[in-house]
């Protein structure tokens, strides 16, 4: 009799413990179609833009909330063919997406433990960015990028360093009132960025570490990347005007290169299957392996569309209903993401659970090459096509 009761309760507890483990693990299972006929269509259009010189080189990868389904690195660091060859690890400098990777989750994670608060001024957490009419601009309005802020500012044609970056944005005037109108801004992210430093008591490369990239496995995401990654960075621009080489490895944007490499709106480095876990999360109700990093009822909330004055949710972006869209004709509306001035995008269709990593050094040798922008929307059409026709 106790031998039956002793292995009754062998058995419970290794169907409990089998259980808990299924629970708890985001399975992420590989079901790459490398060589797919379905995605020939997308490879010659990948193919074609590098021999039209929308960019050297890509990573691109696709997939679900527990899968990778396509994945694929075209080209080399620059038009050289001598020149090393993109590969998944290739790091690259993420530019404006970090607006959203970074800054925007870091908020997202410090909003879910009730430490800050959307409709709060901002003056309530930076005493000193409330003045010349800044008193009433809201985390919200940071987020929404209309705070009345400016777009953006050169700085590095009147000053030397971060600090006077800071102090700048701190004692600038708006360019309307606060809420009505909509103008994206570099200079309302890095403000965000000082106010989740504030509160957290740490810088925001720090606690996105902590909080973030550690708790994801995500090890090859970063800003300031060590000498030691440099050789595996896409090479973005040859700086002609400001630093006068070229750039790998150190931050493409002049703003967050002055404020040291960790910026609110720029300065993440990170690959295609770092990226892909942090969907994977987003996708899970914002679960991975067990610990919910981000409250599903956020994810929700930040990545749906605000209001009719632009199609910005709280940090992220929706796709755009009328017009230009980054993501295409064919993925439905009810989708979010953003683009990276470098060449970078990340997109979720919520309709369909599939997300779009595409990663470029368009910028390579020039930033004057536009051409990705007409690029941008053939690649992801075919990628719905390849996905979802019959």
């Amino acid at each position: 009799m106790k031998r039956n009761n002793y292995l009754k309760l062998s058995l419970v507890l290794l169907i409990t413990a089998f259980l808990a483990a299924c629970s708890t693990t985001i399975i992420q299972k590989k079901e790459i179609i490398r060589n797919s006929s379905r995605f020939k269509k997308v490879d010659s259009l990948m193919y074609a833009a590098i021999k039209d010189s929308v960019f050297p080189g890509a990573v691109l990868l696709t997939g679900n909330k527990n899968s990778i389904i396509y994945e694929k690195a075209y080209g080399h660091y620059t038009y050289d063919s001598t020149s090393p060859k993109m590969n998944l690890n290739t790091l690259f400098d993420l530019a404006s997406v970090s607006k959203v990777i970074g800054t925007t989750t870091a908020a997202m994670i410090l909003y879910d433990r009730g430490k800050l608060n959307l409709d709060e001024k901002v003056a309530a957490y930076l005493p000193e960015f409330g003045n010349h009419g800044k008193e009433k601009i809201t985390v919200r309005n940071l987020l929404l990028h209309n705070s009345g802020l400016p777009a953006f500012k050169k700085y590095y044609d009147i000053y030397n360093t971060g600090k006077e970056v800071i102090n700048d944005i701190m004692n600038t005037e708006l360019i309307y009132k606060p809420g009505t109108k909509y103008v994206y801004s570099d200079l309302g992210m890095i403000t965000l960025q000082k106010v989740i430093e504030r509160i957290s008591g740490t810088t925001l490369d720090k606690f996105l570490e902590k909080n973030l990239f550690k708790p994801l496995g995500m090890n090859n995401t970063m800003y300031n990347p060590p000498p030691s990654l440099k050789q595996r960075c896409a090479p973005t621009e040859i700086d002609t005007f400001y630093r006068m080489r070229p750039l790998q490895g150190e931050v493409h944007d002049e703003r967050a290169y002055m404020l040291g490499g960790v910026a609110g709106h720029a300065g993440l480095f990170s690959t295609a299957p770092d990226l892909a876990k942090f969907f994977h999360m987003m996708l899970n109700d914002g679960m991975y392996n067990g610990k919910q990093i981000i409250k599903n009822s956020t994810i929700e909330e930040w990545t749906t569309r605000q209001s009719d004055q632009s199609s910005r949710g709280i940090g992220w972006d929706t796709k755009s209903t009328s017009g230009y869209s980054s993501f295409g004709t064919k993925f439905s509306a009810n989708s979010y993401g953003h683009t990276g001035y470098t060449g970078t995008s990340v997109w979720v269709n919520k309709d369909t659970g599939i997300f779009v990593i595409l990663l470029t050094n368009r910028v390579y040798p020039t930033r004057k090459n536009r051409k990705i922008i007409k690029f941008r929307p053939v690649i992801h059409d075919a990628i719905y096509d390849a996905l979802f026709s019959k």
